[in-house]
């Protein structure tokens, strides 16, 4: 019973719009951070190392070198402060989590890349990219209607408010 109740709780707080990755693959987290009275983005990419959890709480450790020293953060994945979670490569693996890259370096911490897993990203990337340009268009037609640059109605506008 009780965990029906956590379930449908959970499920409230998940997000739809998690791609879908796995252990081993070359991700760019989007994070939002308050930048004094901003609010800004920071990406963070690298290797998923782990993943762990289920519902609402799972979270994934992202890995990455930086200045030969390795960095290695801890992101909840449903959390509100991730904007977006971008998958850049798809890593082939055989292990459920990568603690052994740890105390390798160099190429030996190279990850093998799955072409099969690669081509369905890309074609998803694609697709993707149609959609929000298909979008933006319609956006811009309904806003601009005359066909005029936004500067130009800019201009217009001030016109016709000083002569009257």
């Amino acid at each position: 019973m009780q965990n029906q109740l956590i379930a449908a709780c959970e499920a409230k707080h998940a997000k739809s719009d998690i791609p879908h990755f796995q252990v081993g693959d070359t991700i760019i987290v989007h994070q939002k951070l308050l930048d004094g009275a901003k609010e800004r983005l920071q990406t963070f990419e690298g290797d998923v190392i782990a993943r762990s959890g289920a519902g609402a709480r799972e979270s994934i450790t992202v890995r990455r070198l930086v200045q030969s020293e390795g960095v290695e953060r801890i992101f909840p994945i449903h959390s509100p402060r991730i904007a977006k979670i971008e998958v850049k490569r798809a890593g082939m693996v055989r292990r459920a989590k990568l603690n052994y890259i740890r105390d390798r370096v160099g190429k030996a911490t190279k990850i093998k890349p799955d072409p099969k897993r690669q081509v369905v990203l890309d074609a998803a990337v694609k697709v993707a990219a149609v959609e929000t340009a298909k979008a933006a268009a319609i956006a811009n037609k309904e806003n601009n209607t005359t066909g005029e640059s936004k500067r130009a109605a800019k201009r217009k506008l001030k016109a016709e408010s000083t002569k009257k």
